[in-house]
């Protein structure tokens, strides 16, 4: 697995196209299917940290999901955008939410192989 992090608008997802074999309907948008096509090749789960926003808001538990997706599917690149920088949110949800999803992507780096970090395009391997 690879992970793929940034700010918002940064070229993640230009980035992995440009340096990984990936088919276009292997992308998936803000979601982590429940079923992919057995054909061989990466799956790429872009903007990973909307989905774990929708998936806490259903009551859901995004690190238990996203750790068996990766095991199931070991060749995938999950792009997420960072969200712990800046001013912490008033809403308690938000705050939850942006706790849920560091933590998450702290353990998806600990499994990764790869770490990059994307600014204005530009990868920077972190692990």
């Amino acid at each position: 697995m690879k992970l793929v992090i940034g700010g918002y608008a940064q070229g993640k997802l230009n980035f992995v196209l440009r340096n990984y074999d990936v088919k276009t309907g292997r992308i998936f948008d803000g979601e982590i299917p429940e079923k992919i096509e057995e054909e061989k090749g990466i799956v790429v789960i872009n903007h990973f940290h909307n989905w774990v926003r929708v998936n806490i808001a259903h009551g859901g538990c995004p690190e238990k999901e996203i750790l068996a997706f990766v095991e199931k599917y070991p060749d995938c690149v999950i792009i997420s955008d960072e969200v712990g920088n800046g001013i912490v949110p008033l809403e308690a949800f938000e705050r939850e939410y942006r706790e849920r999803t560091g933590r998450i992507l702290v353990e998806l780096a600990k499994k990764a192989e790869e770490v990059e970090r994307v600014i204005c395009g530009i990868g920077q391997r972190i692990k």
